[in-house]
């Protein structure tokens, strides 16, 4: 992981690599006045956190990047895969009623939307069952699937995607949910809900970060 703040002997062994680099450890612990196993600790880390890089019969060298630098690759490598929440569902049929028991049941400002093959077919918000429900006394009589946003002018999100992208297609889109899928093999454009990534979700991964001492 990437250490909040580097050490005094730290900034000392980056400083003595971008002067000399590349240099062995026996080398910097020379420079250091120290052996090479006091500093076995310190190297790792700056490695790990790639400031410095190693190649061997070489030594270390300077990678150039910054701790903001540092801080960017990170979060673009959190995956949405571990982080995204259950779908909450409903499917074509569904009356905007049972659609609207769910919404509040489950918390959630989205629901996703199933055909009869259980794969995305839309989504419905808060606001489409809203302004549904305004003035309609029949709601268990009205679908789901005719007030809801069809694919495929759904936004998606894929498993593997980072939650740097997720974020930036919540805040394109001014949206608060984006269903996580993967296609369907062998059926086009067939897509299958595994997840959701929300607002709430981007969250949960800085709050993680910052308990896991990143930059």
């Amino acid at each position: 992981m990437i250490p909040i703040e580097l050490s005094k002997r730290q900034e000392q062994i980056l400083k003595i690599v971008q002067e000399r680099g590349p240099i062995t450890g026996d080398q910097i612990a020379e420079h250091l006045h120290l052996t090479r196993a006091t500093l076995r600790p310190d190297l790792a880390i700056l490695t790990m956190s790639g400031f410095l890089e190693a190649r061997p019969r070489v030594g270390y060298f300077y990678t150039g990047k910054t701790g903001n630098r540092l801080l960017s690759e990170h979060i673009r490598k959190l995956k949405v895969k571990d982080y995204k929440a259950p779908p909450v569902v409903v499917h074509e049929q569904s009356s905007v009623y049972e659609a609207i028991v769910t919404l509040f049941l489950e918390d959630v400002g989205t629901l996703y939307v199933l055909n009869k093959d259980n794969l995305l077919a839309g989504v419905v918000s808060r606001k489409d069952l809203l302004r549904t429900s305004l003035g309609n006394k029949n709601l268990e009589d009205v679908p789901v699937g005719i007030i809801m946003t069809r694919m495929p002018n759904v936004i998606t999100v894929g498993p593997e995607d980072s939650i740097f992208e997720a974020a930036n297609k919540l805040i394109e889109n001014q949206i608060d949910s984006l269903p996580v899928v993967i296609p369907v093999e062998g059926m086009k454009n067939a897509l299958q809900v595994v997840g959701r990534c929300t607002k709430t979700t981007i969250a949960r991964a800085f709050v993680q970060m910052g308990k896991e001492e990143v930059i």
